[in-house]
């Protein structure tokens, strides 16, 4: 399986798709904006990446707003934020097989390209 949850409004997102060559790579593109992430797709994601927290975005711009700073967040506060509020969903996540890529640092981005042959 190949697919990457993304925002289409978000040019960082349009950068990395670009890179990656996802449409001829043969990836399913979710904008979550438009198409809500499940229950059991975040699930998914978390069996991968090995905990809700990393797939947190401390970045959105509801995180200071809503005093989530000032708050110790559990595992299950990260799960509840990120399938109530889309924005908390740190981005692009890609899933190539068993792999997962979420973010956008060089690290992920470089990892991703390196899953699918890609050289930088």
């Amino acid at each position: 399986m190949k697919k990457i949850y993304h925002l289409s409004t978000c040019s960082t997102c349009k950068r990395i798709l670009e890179e990656v060559k996802a449409k001829e790579n043969g990836f399913v593109l979710q904008d979550i904006k438009t198409e809500k992430i499940t229950a059991e797709q975040l699930k998914e994601m978390h069996a991968l990446a090995g905990s809700y927290e990393s797939l947190f975005s401390r970045r959105s711009m509801k995180y200071r707003p809503m005093g989530l700073h000032e708050k110790e967040l559990t595992e299950q506060d990260y799960h509840d934020l990120i399938l109530e509020e889309y924005s908390f969903l740190k981005r692009p996540v890609a899933i190539v097989d068993k792999q997962i890529f979420v973010g956008s640092d060089k690290k992920a981005v470089e990892g991703l390209k390196a899953a699918l042959g890609i050289n930088a």
